[in-house]
């Protein structure tokens, strides 16, 4: 069983995704929409996960490689924005719990 999350880690989940929305937003081209869905950090703050959803779906590897070359930015936007003593390494992953809600709900809505 997974130990709950501290206050701290919720924290700083909630600052990386207020920081990476809008970096991505800012430095995307339009040719697909990212959306950071949410974040989650390990106990000792060193790895943060940014998970995403990507529209449409056939851009989402294209948009993972983009976010990872992006990395740099978002450390630095985190750093500036903290004042941890340690800067996590950035990862971004596609939020397949959100694609599964959202396939949910298109199903419910047909019938």
């Amino acid at each position: 069983m997974q130990k709950p999350k501290s206050t701290r880690q919720k924290k700083i989940e909630e600052i990386v995704r207020e920081i990476a929305g809008p970096l991505i937003a800012k430095e995307t081209n339009g040719t697909s929409l990212i959306t950071v869905t949410r974040a989650s950090i390990s106990p000792d703050l060193k790895r943060c996960t940014v998970f995403i959803s990507v529209f449409p779906q056939s851009a989402e590897e294209s948009a993972l490689n983009f976010l990872k070359r992006k990395r740099p930015d978002l450390k630095k936007e985190f750093r500036k924005k903290t004042q941890t003593r340690v800067t996590p390494f950035f990862d971004f992953e596609i939020d397949f719990g959100e694609k599964n809600r959202q396939l949910i709900e298109e199903i419910s809505q047909k019938n």
